[in-house]
């Protein structure tokens, strides 16, 4: 993957637009942006966390620092794809993520403590220590539809769209396509203002007039206290029945 960035350090802010204020974004900020390289996009990542979910479940407590760590691909790969396997923390209020690549046939391999063979592998031995710390495993799969763009001026400012939302607790493999249930209305899209520093001028002006809320919103965080959650209690409050049954 040439011309891949597998290091980055930037703010995040992020809203819920509905489709009428993301037309109206784009209308005033015509001109300061372009479709960045990927464009139209369909991202999907695997997210991997410890049988009891502690890293969601601290990451949704608004912590100073949190990590977490997924798997993702951009459409849906074949055995020899590349993927990104990456580490994404943030600590009092920045956003750092680490990332390599790998073919998306030997991720299974490496996520179940598999030597990563990569070169200039301090990104690799971070997340090698990441796996093994943790002793992680494949949780939730989420994707999603992107539309991305960068600042015409600075290409560092970046804007995304997401839509169409969906996640799913089976199949978690990435080549076993991009179904899954929504977890969002259909007119919204989780916008993401992803910036080296200070918000400009004119992008801060833009979100203004158009009424941008910004919102605490994470993705696998929604899955988790909307969907994952509450199947855990229904299944313990099963096997609790159950036992009182059997006794």
């Amino acid at each position: 993957m040439a011309n891949v960035q597998f290091s980055f350090k930037r703010y995040e802010k992020k809203y819920m637009l509905t489709s009428f204020q993301r037309d109206r974004l784009l209308e005033i900020i015509n001109g300061k942006i372009v479709k960045d390289k990927y464009g139209e996009s369909k991202i999907c990542n695997i997210y991997y966390d410890t049988d009891d979910f502690s890293l969601i479940r601290k990451s949704i407590e608004k912590p100073v620092y949190k990590e977490k760590l997924r798997v993702r691909s951009y459409g849906v790969p074949d055995d020899e794809s590349d993927v990104f396997i990456e580490i994404k923390k943030k600590f009092d209020g920045i956003v750092y993520k680490r990332r390599i690549t790998a073919s998306a046939a030997g991720v299974e391999s490496i996520m179940s403590g598999g030597a990563i063979a990569y070169p200039g592998g301090q990104i690799a031995r971070e997340i090698e220590y990441f796996i093994s710390f943790y002793d992680l495993s494949p949780k939730v799969f989420i994707a999603y539809d992107r539309t991305a763009y960068a600042g015409k001026d600075d290409g560092a400012v970046r804007i995304t769209f997401d839509k169409n939302i969906r996640f799913r607790t089976y199949d978690l493999d990435l080549r076993k396509g991009d179904k899954g249930r929504k977890i969002l209305d259909s007119d919204l899209y989780l916008t993401e203002i992803k910036l080296p520093g200070v918000c400009p001028l004119w992008l801060s002006s833009a979100l203004t007039q158009v009424g941008a809320k910004n919102v605490s919103f994470s993705k696998y965080g929604e899955c988790y206290k909307k969907y994952i959650l509450p199947e855990i209690f229904k299944k313990s409050n099963e096997i609790s029945k159950g036992e009182l049954l059997g006794a």
